[in-house]
């Protein structure tokens, strides 16, 4: 994975050229040295409403915070419990 970001304004240039003017998708991807899933991944993402997109938009990114805060607060129940062990083991 090459981990490059591209603009919204290429990734739906990209997809354009896909779906408006009929060109194979491998043959996008070639030619803007792109892998095809991604021009898949576009043309699936972008093929929806943009108001529907936003929305769909904002709920992954609340599930990606929610996750984040999960790990956190149970990486901090982990600890409590350890330091409720230790002091219970070294109290008695």
């Amino acid at each position: 994975m090459s981990g490059k970001r591209y603009t919204e304004e290429f990734k739906i240039a990209a997809v354009k050229q896909v779906t408006d003017r009929g060109h194979p998708a491998a043959e996008v991807a070639e030619r803007l040295g792109v892998s095809i899933h991604s021009i898949y991944a576009w043309t699936k993402h972008y093929s929806v409403p943009e108001d529907e997109r936003k929305v769909q938009d904002a709920q992954a990114d609340e599930v990606k915070r929610l996750k984040a805060e999960l790990k956190r607060v149970t990486e901090e129940r982990d600890i409590l419990r350890k330091a409720a062990a230790y002091f219970a083991k070294t109290s008695g």
